[in-house]
Protein backbone atom coordinates (compact mmCIF):
# COMPACT_ATOMS: atom_id res chain seq x y z
CA UNK A 1 0.00 0.00 0.00
CA UNK A 2 2.09 3.64 -1.33
CA UNK A 3 2.11 5.83 1.56
CA UNK A 4 0.69 9.30 2.12
CA UNK A 5 4.44 10.60 1.08
CA UNK A 6 4.59 8.95 -1.77
CA UNK A 7 0.60 9.65 -3.24
CA UNK A 8 1.50 13.47 -2.51
CA UNK A 9 4.59 13.03 -4.87
CA UNK A 10 2.86 10.95 -7.06
CA UNK A 11 0.21 14.05 -7.49
CA UNK A 12 3.03 16.74 -8.29
CA UNK A 13 4.49 14.18 -10.94
CA UNK A 14 2.48 14.56 -14.25
CA UNK A 15 2.40 11.15 -15.53
CA UNK A 16 2.02 11.48 -19.39
CA UNK A 17 5.04 14.13 -19.26
CA UNK A 18 8.22 14.19 -19.98
CA UNK A 19 10.48 16.47 -18.37
CA UNK A 20 13.52 18.44 -19.40
CA UNK A 21 16.14 17.06 -17.46
CA UNK A 22 17.12 20.10 -15.70
CA UNK A 23 13.36 20.37 -14.62
CA UNK A 24 13.53 16.52 -13.70
CA UNK A 25 16.34 17.32 -11.35
CA UNK A 26 14.41 20.01 -9.50
CA UNK A 27 11.00 18.32 -9.14
CA UNK A 28 12.79 15.30 -7.56
CA UNK A 29 15.06 17.28 -5.05
CA UNK A 30 10.87 18.99 -3.83
CA UNK A 31 9.05 15.84 -3.68
CA UNK A 32 8.09 15.09 -0.08
CA UNK A 33 11.26 13.09 1.54
CA UNK A 34 11.78 10.39 3.86
CA UNK A 35 13.64 10.48 7.32
CA UNK A 36 16.73 9.28 5.49
CA UNK A 37 18.81 11.10 2.96
CA UNK A 38 17.49 9.32 0.29
CA UNK A 39 19.51 8.23 -2.93
CA UNK A 40 19.02 9.56 -6.54
CA UNK A 41 18.87 6.87 -8.97
CA UNK A 42 18.79 7.43 -12.65
CA UNK A 43 17.38 4.59 -14.97
CA UNK A 44 18.19 4.49 -18.68
CA UNK A 45 16.32 1.73 -21.44
CA UNK A 46 18.55 0.88 -23.64
CA UNK A 47 17.82 -0.08 -27.47
CA UNK A 48 20.11 -3.05 -27.20
CA UNK A 49 20.52 -6.57 -27.13
CA UNK A 50 22.16 -7.57 -23.93
CA UNK A 51 21.74 -11.35 -25.00
CA UNK A 52 24.50 -10.47 -28.04
CA UNK A 53 28.12 -10.60 -26.19
CA UNK A 54 28.71 -7.30 -28.97
CA UNK A 55 25.94 -5.08 -27.60
CA UNK A 56 27.01 -5.33 -23.54
CA UNK A 57 26.60 -1.85 -22.09
CA UNK A 58 28.85 -1.14 -19.12
CA UNK A 59 31.82 0.73 -17.94
CA UNK A 60 32.69 3.21 -14.76
CA UNK A 61 32.04 6.83 -14.90
CA UNK A 62 33.72 9.61 -11.82
CA UNK A 63 30.85 11.26 -10.50
CA UNK A 64 31.70 14.97 -10.63
CA UNK A 65 30.05 15.79 -6.99
CA UNK A 66 30.75 11.67 -5.93
CA UNK A 67 27.75 9.50 -4.78
CA UNK A 68 27.14 10.41 -1.10
CA UNK A 69 27.65 7.11 -0.29
CA UNK A 70 30.62 5.81 2.09
CA UNK A 71 31.92 2.74 -0.42
CA UNK A 72 33.37 -0.04 1.87
CA UNK A 73 36.49 -1.75 -0.33
CA UNK A 74 38.10 -4.60 -0.18
CA UNK A 75 41.25 -5.08 -1.73
CA UNK A 76 42.78 -9.20 -2.45
CA UNK A 77 46.56 -8.84 -2.74
CA UNK A 78 49.41 -10.69 -1.53
CA UNK A 79 51.47 -9.21 0.86
CA UNK A 80 53.80 -6.32 -0.69
CA UNK A 81 53.55 -2.29 -1.69
CA UNK A 82 50.13 -2.80 -3.67
CA UNK A 83 48.73 -4.16 -0.09
CA UNK A 84 50.62 -1.23 1.24
CA UNK A 85 49.41 0.75 -0.82
CA UNK A 86 45.81 -0.55 -0.50
CA UNK A 87 45.97 0.75 2.85
CA UNK A 88 47.52 3.90 2.57
CA UNK A 89 44.31 4.81 0.48
CA UNK A 90 41.97 3.71 2.84
CA UNK A 91 40.52 0.43 1.73
CA UNK A 92 38.96 -1.28 4.63
CA UNK A 93 39.91 -4.57 4.01
CA UNK A 94 43.50 -6.01 2.50
CA UNK A 95 44.23 -9.54 2.63
CA UNK A 96 44.72 -12.23 0.07
CA UNK A 97 44.52 -15.75 1.68
CA UNK A 98 42.94 -14.77 4.95
CA UNK A 99 39.72 -12.74 3.14
CA UNK A 100 39.57 -15.38 0.00
CA UNK A 101 39.06 -17.75 2.95
CA UNK A 102 36.34 -15.37 4.47
CA UNK A 103 34.05 -14.99 1.56
CA UNK A 104 34.18 -18.65 0.37
CA UNK A 105 32.21 -18.92 4.21
CA UNK A 106 29.97 -16.47 2.58
CA UNK A 107 31.65 -12.99 3.86
CA UNK A 108 30.59 -10.13 1.50
CA UNK A 109 30.09 -7.07 3.78
CA UNK A 110 31.87 -4.45 1.33
CA UNK A 111 30.83 -2.75 -1.65
CA UNK A 112 33.43 -2.62 -4.16
CA UNK A 113 36.67 -5.58 -4.67
CA UNK A 114 39.95 -4.76 -5.72
CA UNK A 115 42.50 -7.36 -7.09
CA UNK A 116 45.97 -7.31 -8.27
CA UNK A 117 46.71 -9.72 -11.58
CA UNK A 118 48.72 -11.98 -9.56
CA UNK A 119 45.97 -11.69 -7.09
CA UNK A 120 43.23 -12.63 -9.60
CA UNK A 121 44.41 -15.98 -10.23
CA UNK A 122 43.00 -17.23 -7.00
CA UNK A 123 40.29 -14.68 -6.36
CA UNK A 124 38.28 -16.17 -9.57
CA UNK A 125 37.16 -19.01 -7.65
CA UNK A 126 34.69 -16.93 -5.76
CA UNK A 127 32.95 -16.51 -8.97
CA UNK A 128 30.01 -18.01 -7.28
CA UNK A 129 30.20 -15.67 -4.11
CA UNK A 130 30.68 -12.59 -5.33
CA UNK A 131 29.88 -12.15 -9.17
CA UNK A 132 25.89 -13.31 -8.56
CA UNK A 133 26.18 -10.00 -6.11
CA UNK A 134 28.45 -8.14 -8.59
CA UNK A 135 31.44 -7.80 -6.63
CA UNK A 136 33.95 -9.58 -8.81
CA UNK A 137 36.71 -7.42 -9.66
CA UNK A 138 37.50 -6.56 -13.65
CA UNK A 139 39.87 -5.23 -16.13
CA UNK A 140 37.55 -3.63 -17.73
CA UNK A 141 35.85 -1.27 -14.64
CA UNK A 142 39.45 -0.63 -13.64
CA UNK A 143 39.56 -3.08 -10.41
CA UNK A 144 42.01 -5.41 -11.32
CA UNK A 145 45.27 -3.81 -11.27
CA UNK A 146 48.75 -3.34 -9.61
CA UNK A 147 47.76 0.25 -8.85
CA UNK A 148 45.75 -0.25 -6.02
CA UNK A 149 45.38 2.94 -4.57
CA UNK A 150 44.49 4.47 -7.40
CA UNK A 151 41.58 2.08 -7.55
CA UNK A 152 40.64 2.69 -4.33
CA UNK A 153 40.93 6.70 -4.19
CA UNK A 154 38.73 6.66 -7.36
CA UNK A 155 35.73 4.26 -5.79
CA UNK A 156 36.17 6.35 -3.02
CA UNK A 157 35.71 9.63 -4.13
CA UNK A 158 32.52 8.63 -5.79
CA UNK A 159 33.35 6.30 -9.78
CA UNK A 160 30.24 4.18 -9.88
CA UNK A 161 29.81 1.59 -12.16
CA UNK A 162 27.40 0.85 -14.35
CA UNK A 163 26.22 -2.49 -16.43
CA UNK A 164 23.11 -3.36 -18.36
CA UNK A 165 20.90 -5.52 -17.22
CA UNK A 166 18.91 -8.48 -18.91
CA UNK A 167 15.60 -6.06 -19.89
CA UNK A 168 18.38 -3.78 -21.56
CA UNK A 169 18.23 -1.30 -18.45
CA UNK A 170 20.39 0.01 -16.46
CA UNK A 171 20.49 1.81 -12.82
CA UNK A 172 23.14 4.12 -12.05
CA UNK A 173 23.10 6.26 -8.17
CA UNK A 174 23.77 9.80 -8.91
CA UNK A 175 23.86 11.31 -5.24
CA UNK A 176 21.63 11.68 -2.36
CA UNK A 177 18.47 13.90 -2.42
CA UNK A 178 20.39 16.57 0.14
CA UNK A 179 22.74 17.49 -3.02
CA UNK A 180 22.10 20.53 -4.42
CA UNK A 181 20.22 19.96 -7.91
CA UNK A 182 23.19 21.56 -10.08
CA UNK A 183 25.36 18.57 -8.04
CA UNK A 184 22.70 16.23 -9.52
CA UNK A 185 22.72 17.60 -12.29
CA UNK A 186 26.40 17.42 -13.36
CA UNK A 187 26.45 13.74 -12.03
CA UNK A 188 23.90 12.67 -14.38
CA UNK A 189 25.20 14.40 -17.51
CA UNK A 190 28.31 12.79 -16.51
CA UNK A 191 26.39 8.90 -16.65
CA UNK A 192 24.47 9.79 -19.49
CA UNK A 193 28.12 11.59 -21.47
CA UNK A 194 29.48 7.63 -20.14
CA UNK A 195 26.61 5.46 -21.48
CA UNK A 196 26.47 7.32 -24.47
CA UNK A 197 30.47 6.60 -24.85
CA UNK A 198 29.92 2.79 -24.29
CA UNK A 199 27.40 2.56 -26.94
CA UNK A 200 28.52 -0.86 -28.81
CA UNK A 201 29.15 -0.64 -32.36
CA UNK A 202 27.15 -3.27 -33.64
CA UNK A 203 23.78 -1.21 -31.85
CA UNK A 204 21.45 -0.31 -34.28
CA UNK A 205 18.68 1.73 -34.34
CA UNK A 206 17.27 4.10 -31.44
CA UNK A 207 20.24 3.66 -28.90
CA UNK A 208 18.25 5.87 -25.46
CA UNK A 209 14.86 4.36 -25.31
CA UNK A 210 13.61 6.23 -22.41
CA UNK A 211 15.09 7.56 -18.76
CA UNK A 212 14.11 8.44 -15.42
CA UNK A 213 14.59 9.90 -12.10
CA UNK A 214 13.77 8.94 -8.61
CA UNK A 215 14.66 8.58 -5.25
CA UNK A 216 14.92 5.89 -3.22
CA UNK A 217 10.81 6.23 -1.67
CA UNK A 218 9.47 8.81 -4.48
CA UNK A 219 7.67 8.13 -7.85
CA UNK A 220 10.20 8.61 -10.96
CA UNK A 221 9.83 11.40 -13.27
CA UNK A 222 10.67 10.46 -16.80
CA UNK A 223 13.12 12.71 -18.55
CA UNK A 224 12.67 14.38 -21.75
CA UNK A 225 14.35 12.15 -24.11
CA UNK A 226 14.99 15.20 -26.87
CA UNK A 227 17.61 16.91 -25.48
CA UNK A 228 19.82 13.91 -24.54
CA UNK A 229 18.92 12.47 -28.13
CA UNK A 230 20.85 15.62 -29.74
CA UNK A 231 23.96 14.84 -27.27
CA UNK A 232 23.75 11.15 -28.97
CA UNK A 233 24.12 12.37 -32.35
CA UNK A 234 27.30 14.31 -31.26
CA UNK A 235 28.86 11.67 -29.44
Amino acid sequence: MPSKRYKSGLKAVEKTRSYPLNEAVELVAKLPRAKFPETVDLAVRLGVDPRQSDQMVRGTVPLPHGSGKTVRVVVFAKPGDAADAAKKAGAEHVGFDDLIKKCNEGWTDFDVAVATPEAMIEVRKLGKVLGPRGLMPNPKTGTVTDDTAKAVKEVKAGRVEFKIDKAGNIHVPVGKVTFEPAQILENVRAVIDAILRAKPSSARGQYLLNCALSATMSPSVRVDLRELQAASTQA
